[in-house]
Order: structure tokens, then C-alpha cells, then sequence
């Protein structure tokens, strides 16, 4: 087992390096960092030029950039925010937490939809319960998360006034963003829990088990599920990194202040270093997520820490 989680480790390690040296590389690529940063302060001469240049160790050859790049990094200095003049660390961890809420209320409902609605549907192959299950995963891959969240607010927010239309005032307010953010994994996760219990309950040893007279309900939830949640497991963990790195549209739709929002604002104003965290900090949460899967499947599947 500690070869297993050495070797994840070290693979983790290696996506972080090579996602900061795109970091790096994309930055550079989108022009010296200088000009903003004058154009924000007055108008510059030389001399500002090179003492700044000195100060941000623009001077320096590309290779030994990237090293102070890397070093402040790991130190969590992603330099100031040139809109607002405040450590990017700062602003990302004041937007980090509503992200983070949004991301696991998502997931939550993902997992509570999807898992008992695939078991449903595969229990009752053909049936109402089967066409059901169909009907949400088609619609759920199909929808567009922008066009659904516009749907949502309209018609439980705008028509009925049940939730807030938008922002994180009220508790109420991330039931909307969560069910937009979630909808499309709630489809993925019925799917897949639904292909694999087939793929069980079809096996030899459930046939063995409902023919020494094991209840239906033990076959299902015991027996069955059991070996049938590897591969959702390993969906989740995709499921969770997406859910809490990718909430960039809904967080738009919805004004939800989280990363999403600020790389967007950020982008806009040009204010490299806040996106540039914004960027490490979403791959750091994508990646850990996958470990933290990857150690959860080992123990899960014994086969495969002994691999």
C-alpha cells in the first residue's frame, strides 16, 4: 500500500509541475506584465521600467523566472492583484470558501439523485421506473448548464419566488446553482450505476444467491451493489474535481462570488497573477480530489494496491 500512494504521490507531483510551467509559459506568452502595472501607476519612465522589472525579477533569463515562480508558488505568493492592489493569495481564499460550498452541495446532490435512481432503473429493467431514469439522464447529458440554470431561476425563483434568483445571501440561494452545477453528473452517475448493476445482477453468484433464497433486498443492496460501486467510485472522483473546479459558468449565471466568477473578472481586467493562482488553485483541488479517489479505490479493490 505505501508503494501504491508513493507512486500516486509522485504522479501528482509531476501534473502540479507541468501545469505551473503552462501557467508560467501562458503568462509570459500574453506579454510583459510591466506595462499594466505603469499603465495603472502613471505614465513610467526608464527607470521605473527597470526597478520593476528588478523587483518582479523580470530581468532575469526565462529559466531562473520560473524557478522564483515555482518557489513563490509552493509558498502560496502568487504576487499582487493589479486591479486591487492586494495579495492574489487573499482574494482567491476570501472566494475559495463559497466555491468550495457550491462544489460539495453539487456533489451531494449528484450522489443522492443519481446512485438510488440508477439502482431503481436497473432493478426495474423496462419498466416505468427504467424509462424514468432514461428520461433524466438524456436530459440531464443534454442540457446545457447556462440554458438550465436560466430555466431554474426563471421558473422557482422569477414565477414562484421559492429561492433567491441569485447571490449567496440566504442559505436558500445555492439550491439553484447547486442543482444546475450537479444535473449533468446526477445523468452521468445514473448511467453509470445503472450499466454496472446490470453488469452484476446478470452474474452467476447473484443467480446462485436468489436461488438459496437471499431476499431481494439483501441481493440488491448487499450483494450486488457492492461490487457494483468501483466504477462509480472512480466517477466520483471526477465527479468532485469537476464539481468544484469547473463551476465556472454556473457561478456566472447565478453572481455566485466564487473562483469561477473572479478568474472571469480577472481575465477581463488582465490581472495575471490573481488567474494565475486562480488556475494552480483549481488544479491543486482537481488533483487532490483524484488522490484522495485513488486511495479510496485501493482500499475498496484490494487488486489494485497489489498491482
Amino acid at each position: 500500500m505505501q508503494r501504491f500512494l508513493v507512486r500516486r504521490f509522485f504522479i501528482t507531483f509531476i501534473t502540479l509541475l507541468a501545469v505551473s510551467l503552462i501557467v508560467f509559459i501562458m503568462a509570459r506568452a500574453a506579454g510583459d506584465p510591466r506595462t499594466l502595472m505603469l499603465s495603472e501607476l502613471s505614465s513610467g519612465d526608464v527607470d521605473q521600467w527597470e526597478e520593476l522589472g528588478e523587483k518582479l525579477g523580470l530581468n532575469k533569463p526565462y529559466y531562473q523566472q520560473y524557478g522564483i515562480f515555482l518557489k513563490d508558488m509552493l509558498t502560496g505568493d502568487f504576487g499582487k492583484s493589479i486591479k486591487e492592489n492586494r495579495q492574489a493569495i487573499d482574494i482567491i481564499g476570501e472566494r475559495l470558501v463559497a466555491t468550495f460550498q457550491l462544489g460539495m452541495a453539487a456533489f451531494a446532490f449528484s450522489l443522492i439523485i443519481g446512485i438510488p435512481l440508477g439502482i431503481l432503473s436497473s432493478v426495474n429493467r423496462g419498466g416505468i421506473l427504467d424509462n424514468i431514469g432514461k428520461l433524466v439522464a438524456l436530459i440531464g447529458q443534454s442540457a446545457p448548464p447556462f440554458w438550465l440554470g436560466i430555466m431554474l431561476m426563471f421558473f422557482f425563483a422569477v414565477k414562484l419566488g421559492w429561492v433567491p434568483p441569485s447571490g449567496r445571501q440566504e442559505w436558500s440561494g445555492i439550491i439553484l446553482p447547486a442543482i444546475t452545477l450537479g444535473w449533468f453528473f446526477v445523468a452521468a452517475n445514473m448511467r453509470l450505476v445503472r450499466s454496472a448493476m446490470l453488469d452484476v445482477l446478470d452474474s452467476e453468484y447473484i443467480k446462485l444467491a436468489r436461488a438459496k433464497g437471499v431476499s431481494t433486498r439483501v441481493v440488491i443492496w448487499k450483494h450486488a451493489l457492492r461490487n457494483a460501486i468501483i466504477p462509480p467510485l472512480t466517477f466520483a472522483g471526477v465527479t468532485l474535481g469537476s464539481l468544484v473546479a469547473g463551476s465556472l459558468t454556473t457561478e456566472v449565471v447565478f453572481a455566485w462570488p466564487g473562483l469561477g466568477r473572479l478568474a472571469v473578472t480577472a481575465m477581463l481586467a488582465s490581472d495575471y497573477p490573481v488567474l494565475q493562482g486562480v488556475v494552480i488553485t483549481y488544479t491543486l483541488l482537481y488533483i487532490g480530489a483524484a488522490f484522495l479517489v485513488d486511495v479510496l479505490y485501493a482500499y475498496v479493490d484490494p487488486r489494485i494496491r497489489y498491482a
